[in-house]
C-alpha cells in the first residue's frame, strides 16, 4: 500500500508560500494605490532606489524578474515620469535606468510601507529574518 501523505495539501510547501504570497499581496495593494503603484512596480522602484543608474540586466539579477517581464514595466513607470531610459556611455545598445526627480519623492512617501506591512505581521524580528533566509535559500536551491 502506498502511502499518501505527501500528497496532502496541507503538507505541500509550495501550497503555504502561494496562499502566503497572496495573502502579502493584498496587504500591500491598498499602501501601493496611494503610491500609484502595483506590488512589480514597487519592487523595481525597490531596487532601483537603492541602486540608481543601472543597466536593465542588473535589474533582472536585483529583481528576479526575466527581462520580458520587466520591459512593461519599465514603460509604465517611465510613463508615470518615475523614471528615464537612457542610452549607456559604455555601450550605446544598452540601457541604463535612472530615477527621474518626482521617483526619488515618490521613495519619501513610500518609507510608510515597510513600516505598514510590520504592523500587521504578529511575527519577530528574528522570525522575519529567518523566514526571509530560508525563503532565499529556497529560491536559490530551485533557481
Amino acid at each position: 500500500m502506498t502511502d499518501h501523505y505527501s500528497l496532502k495539501l496541507d503538507q505541500q510547501i509550495c501550497h503555504s508560500l502561494y496562499s502566503a504570497t497572496n495573502a502579502l499581496i493584498r496587504t500591500y495593494r491598498p499602501l501601493l494605490a496611494e503610491l500609484d503603484l502595483t506590488y512589480p512596480q514597487y519592487l523595481l522602484m525597490l531596487a532601483l532606489w537603492e541602486e540608481d543608474g543601472v543597466m536593465i540586466k542588473r535589474l533582472v539579477e536585483r529583481t528576479r524578474f526575466d527581462a520580458g517581464t520587466l520591459t512593461p514595466i519599465l514603460q509604465r513607470l517611465e510613463q508615470k515620469a518615475l523614471i528615464t531610459r537612457r542610452r549607456s556611455d559604455d555601450d550605446s545598445r544598452q540601457k541604463r535606468i535612472v530615477v527621474t526627480q518626482k521617483g526619488r519623492a515618490l521613495s519619501e512617501r513610500a518609507l510608510k510601507v515597510p513600516q505598514a506591512i510590520v504592523c500587521q505581521l504578529d511575527i519577530s524580528a528574528d522570525e522575519a529574518a529567518l523566514l526571509k533566509g530560508l525563503t532565499d535559500k529556497l529560491y536559490r536551491q530551485l533557481a
